[in-house]
C-alpha cells in the first residue's frame, strides 16, 4: 500500500546507521545477539513508557502533529506486522484492539519480534522487499523496527507527561548513522524541516531537533 511505502522510505534514512553495511558508524557485526539484546533494551523503556499512561491519557495531543497518544502504538502494531509478515514471513499473532487496550496491542507486537529475535534460526532467514532491500531477519528488525521504537518511546513520554529519556547509547548511534543523509532525508520529504537547538545540546535534544520533533 502507499501509506506502507511512505514507511519504508522514511526508515530507509534510518537503517544507514542502524545496519552492518555502514560499517563506518560502528555497528556490531550481522548475525549475533546484539540485534535481540538491542531490541529487548529499545522495547522495555517503550514498554515502562507505555504502562505508566494514566488511562485518561491516551487521548493526548501527541507528536507528530494530528496524532493522539494512543496512534502512537498504533502506527508501530499496523506498519510493523503488515511489512514484516510479507517481507519476513513474521507472524504477529491477533492480539488487542488498540482503541481498547493499547498496552497490550504493544506487548503483543514486542513479544513476538522478541521471540524472532531470540531464536538462533533466525539469523538464516531473508528479509526481502523491493523498496526495502534483502537483509538478514534480524538484522531488518534492527533497521526498521528498533529504531522507530526508540524515536515513538519519546513521543508517547511527551504526549503523556512520562520519562522522556532515552537511551543514550541508541540516541548516539542513531544520531551518527543519520546527520550524513540530513540532505536525501529531507528530499524524502518523510521529515519535516529541522527544528534548530543550541550548539551545546545533548545528544538526544540534537537528535529530536534532527528529526522534527521540538525538544
Amino acid at each position: 500500500s502507499r501509506n506502507l511505502d511512505l514507511e519504508i522510505a522514511r526508515h530507509r534514512g534510518i537503517q544507514w546507521g542502524m545496519t552492518p553495511s555502514g560499517a563506518q558508524f560502528d555497528v556490531p557485526p550481522p548475525h549475533t545477539n546484539e540485534q535481540a539484546e538491542r531490541f529487548r533494551k529499545v522495547a522495555a523503556q517503550f514498554s515502562r513508557v507505555a504502562e505508566a499512561v494514566p488511562q485518561s491519557a491516551w487521548e493526548n495531543p501527541a507528536p507528530p502533529e494530528g496524532w493522539v497518544a494512543r496512534d502512537v502504538i498504533r502506527h508501530l502494531v499496523e506498519w510493523v506486522p503488515s511489512l514484516f509478515k510479507v517481507a519476513g514471513g513474521v507472524d504477529v499473532p491477533p492480539g488487542p484492539a488498540v482503541d481498547e487496550d493499547p498496552v497490550g496491542a504493544w506487548r503483543n507486537l514486542a513479544d513476538t519480534f522478541q521471540a524472532v529475535l531470540d531464536d538462533p534460526a533466525s539469523a538464516e532467514k531473508r528479509f526481502s522487499h523491493a523498496m526495502a532491500g534483502e537483509h538478514s531477519l534480524p538484522d531488518a528488525i534492527d533497521m526498521f523496527v528498533t529504531g522507530d521504537v526508540l524515536m515513538h518511546t519519546w513521543d508517547l513520554a511527551r504526549a503523556t507527561g512520562g520519562d522522556e529519556r532515552l537511551d543514550p547509547v541508541e540516541v548516539h548511534r542513531m544520531l551518527i548513522g543519520m546527520r550524513p543523509l540530513d540532505e536525501m532525508l529531507r528530499a524524502s520529504g518523510q521529515y519535516g524541516a529541522k527544528v534548530a537547538v543550541p550548539d551545546d545540546a545533548d545528544e538526544q535534544t540534537q537528535l529530536l531537533g534532527f528529526i522534527g520533533r521540538q525538544p
